[in-house]
């Protein structure tokens, strides 16, 4: 019986650290004949350089999969920027100590941090209709990221919050 409790805690762990996804969108808009983009041209992502050519490149990948392909004369922009904050870590060690007498309690507790703080990546894609300049679809992702990590892990990292992201395009009805 030990044997499915270790299986439900693993999947409930490796759940917790999966991106988590939010859409919204304009119900008015037919996206089945949206088919060109281009990338807003005035970009204000909060990311490095290096961070927002992956984007690029991964989101390039992922709506020709899709069937968009980009044009200088695009239906919609693709936006995106990002945040990161960290959360305190709320793996902690009690310690307590506690003493009584005739009846009266005396107790004296305390937390003792393991670990730092986690950080999370809040990325924000919005497609905006040109013709209109309204937004018509967004999507929020938010995962854990590690800002020191190597090249290849962030755009794993990156990669994995586009695909969650992009999953929510287009809308269904």
């Amino acid at each position: 019986m030990k044997f499915p409790k270790y299986i439900i805690g693993l999947f409930l762990a490796v759940s917790c650290n999966t991106p988590q996804a939010v859409y919204d969108y304009d119900e008015k808009v037919n996206f089945t004949t949206l088919n060109t983009y281009q990338i807003y041209p005035d970009l204000a992502t909060n990311l490095n350089q290096l961070d927002d050519q992956r984007i690029i490149s991964i989101l390039n990948e992922k709506l020709a999969q899709k069937g968009l392909r980009t044009s200088e004369t695009p239906q919609i922009y693709v936006n995106f920027y990002s945040s990161i904050y960290e959360t305190p870590n709320r793996n902690t060690l009690g310690v307590g100590v506690g003493g009584s007498g005739r009846n009266v309690g005396v107790g004296v507790s305390g937390g003792i941090p393991l670990g730092g703080a986690d950080t999370y990546l809040r990325l924000t894609l919005d497609f905006i209709d040109v013709k209109n300049d309204a937004l018509i679809w967004q999507a929020e992702v938010e995962g854990l990221f590690n800002n020191s990590s190597t090249p290849q892990k962030r755009e794993e990292s990156l990669r994995v919050m586009i695909e969650k992201a992009l999953k929510g395009y287009p809308p269904k009805k």
